[in-house]
């Protein structure tokens, strides 16, 4: 059984691209931070259902103590599948913008990244086999007023992606990015109306959580092994 990570994993996108990999025979980690509650709950669901998932905890901002949960997790075999989730909002224009609104942000997406990544990547290597999808956002595609940290950190990962992909090919490990547009969340569903939706939206609706998870899955599978470096976007044809 291919062991997993998701960070974010108690959040709406996290946790169906939770539900889709346990689906698809993994060990699934449902990583929250100060969620610990729901990722618990959605292990639970997913066990119920005849999945193998268990929940923990960690800010992954934190080094240390992101290393130290890595440590533990390392303990029972290396993590074949990861999916970097993990990451915040925190808006405003940027002359506005306090300096912690931008650090808070890049630490949580990008430097997260970093330090989730790359602990796990001589186990992953010594398998010989490995998914690390990153989940970027169209806000690092096209940009978005009010969210330049966002985009920045969310566009640091695009770069990641591309060299780390190239630096893990001959282990035959994959490294890809998704970049979600309008997705049905509960975060989304205070930002965006049905008529906002309708304008920014060639198909005139949100996404959905399972759609994105659709995506993760099959990069994380087999059938995806020759897809490697790519950032694909799912926003319903916006850009």
């Amino acid at each position: 059984m291919k062991r997993a990570l998701v960070t974010g994993g108690s959040g709406a996108i996290g946790a169906a691209i939770c539900r889709r990999l346990a689906a698809g025979g993994c060990h699934v980690y449902v990583h929250a931070n100060s969620r610990l509650e729901e990722a618990e709950k959605l292990a639970r669901e997913i066990s119920a259902s005849g999945g193998a998932a268990q929940a923990v905890a960690f800010d992954v901002a934190d080094l240390g103590a992101t290393g130290a949960a890595i440590e533990k997790i390392l303990a029972d075999g290396p993590i074949q599948v990861l999916v970097n989730n993990a990451g915040i909002h925190d808006d405003a224009v940027m002359p506005g913008m306090r300096p912690e609104q931008w650090s808070r942000v890049i630490d949580v997406s990008l430097n997260g990244f970093y330090n989730v990544t790359q602990p796990l990547l001589m186990p992953m290597i010594s398998k010989r086999w490995g998914r690390i999808i990153n989940l970027s956002s169209v806000a690092a595609v096209a940009g978005n007023r009010g969210q330049t940290n966002y985009a920045a950190a969310k566009a640091g990962l695009h770069g990641a992606t591309k060299s780390l992909a190239l630096e893990l090919a001959s282990r035959n490990i994959t490294v890809n990015a998704i970049a979600p547009g309008i997705i049905a969340t509960p975060m989304s569903e205070g930002a965006f109306s049905k008529e906002a939706i309708a304008n920014l939206v060639p198909m005139k609706r949100a996404g959905k959580p399972e759609e994105v998870a659709a995506l993760a899955g099959f990069l994380a599978s087999d059938e995806a092994a020759y897809i490697s470096g790519q950032i694909i976007s799912i926003n319903g044809a916006m850009i």
